[in-house]
């Protein structure tokens, strides 16, 4: 997709997003569940970035949400740092572990990354819920139970101020979805794509390998633990329940549904999820296999997931881009 088909697809989506408030404003449910769509479309859109984009299979977007969310707690709970200021050290600190975590595998492929990141992402429930963690103030197994509101100006911002928090939630999620785009269609991207397409002959052009993967490991931990510290200072507490594999099936049925490598498709993957998972909440467990139901459709129908179905109806308005390397050739010299 090109830049100005991106921008006017996010633009319209979140366009429509952002006036809703003035139709619902009043429902609790409806509210909760637009806000949850803004923190989670770009969750699973930096997942998409690093999975779809850059072609590591990095299991660990969960674990990087939770470092966000337990590092902005902690600040602000035990060293009562202002969760503004808290909020930025957590997408620091989340920024430095991701890069840690990408030292190691910047010389695995594949499945040994998947493996590496998910056993990254298990080590976390023990870390937080044990003396190591109850050290730090992470609350052990109890968790933490009274994380303070975001306060801009002496305005709260909370789950108890649903409008409000929708739109500072709107502010940061246009934020990062502009840097998002703007890291896509630049040389960054372009080398993210011809490292994921074949990293011998990205290297033959002089685009570091280290450089980029742990570029791509850092800006993304960024943001993901930015947008966890958004969540706990909305939600109000924190456990490692968040750990649970349901978050991460979640997250992961956003980026099959909007198309893996198709973004911004998966924000649109994101309002199907958040939207789908609240309506069948009445059925319980059922409700993962329907969306379990629906996600083997949509791999099997809609293999581009719906970016593809769009790009199908509306061939006219779609850039079709290659993505092989001969057709990012020119771009990629001097990239690195």
């Amino acid at each position: 997709m090109n830049l100005k088909s991106m921008v006017t697809f996010l633009a319209v989506t979140y366009g429509l997003i952002g006036i809703m408030p003035l139709f619902v404003g009043d429902s609790v449910i409806i509210m909760r569940i637009l806000t949850m769509i803004l923190i989670w479309s770009i969750v699973a859109s930096c997942w998409d970035v690093i999975m779809g984009f850059a072609g590591i299979f990095s299991f660990g977007q969960v674990a990087f949400f939770v470092i966000g969310a337990y590092s902005s707690a902690i600040l602000s709970v035990s060293l009562n740092v202002p969760p503004v200021v808290a909020m930025l050290m957590a997408g620091m600190i989340t920024a430095m572990v991701g890069v840690l975590v990408g030292l190691p595998c910047i010389k695995l492929a594949g499945p040994y990354i998947a493996l590496v990141t998910f056993a990254f992402h298990m080590a976390l429930k023990p870390f937080f819920s044990g003396p190591l963690g109850k050290a730090i103030g992470s609350g052990g197994s109890r968790g933490i139970l009274s994380v303070p509101p975001i306060k801009i100006f002496g305005m709260a911002f909370s789950s108890a101020e649903l409008v409000p928090f929708f739109y500072l939630a709107l502010f940061l999620t246009l934020i990062c979805s502009g840097v998002i785009v703007a890291i896509l269609k630049s040389y960054w991207g372009t080398a993210f794509l011809a490292l994921k397409d074949s990293e011998d002959f990205a290297v033959s052009l002089g685009i570091s390998a280290f450089k980029y993967k742990l570029m791509v490991f850092g800006i993304t931990s960024f943001i993901t633990g930015l947008f966890g510290a958004l969540y706990v200072h909305y939600v109000g507490i924190l456990s490692i329940r968040v750990l649970s594999g349901q978050v991460f099936t979640t997250l992961m049925i956003m980026i099959v549904v909007g198309g893996i490598g198709q973004y911004p498709g998966v924000v649109l993957g994101a309002v199907f999820t958040v939207t789908a998972e609240q309506l069948l909440r009445p059925l319980g467990i059922y409700r993962f296999v329907i969306m379990g139901g629906l996600v083997v459709a949509v791999v099997l129908l809609l293999p581009d997931g719906i970016t593809g179905l769009i790009r199908k109806l509306f061939p006219g308005r779609q850039e079709k881009e290659s993505r092989s390397i001969e057709t990012h050739k020119s771009s990629l010299e001097g990239v690195g």
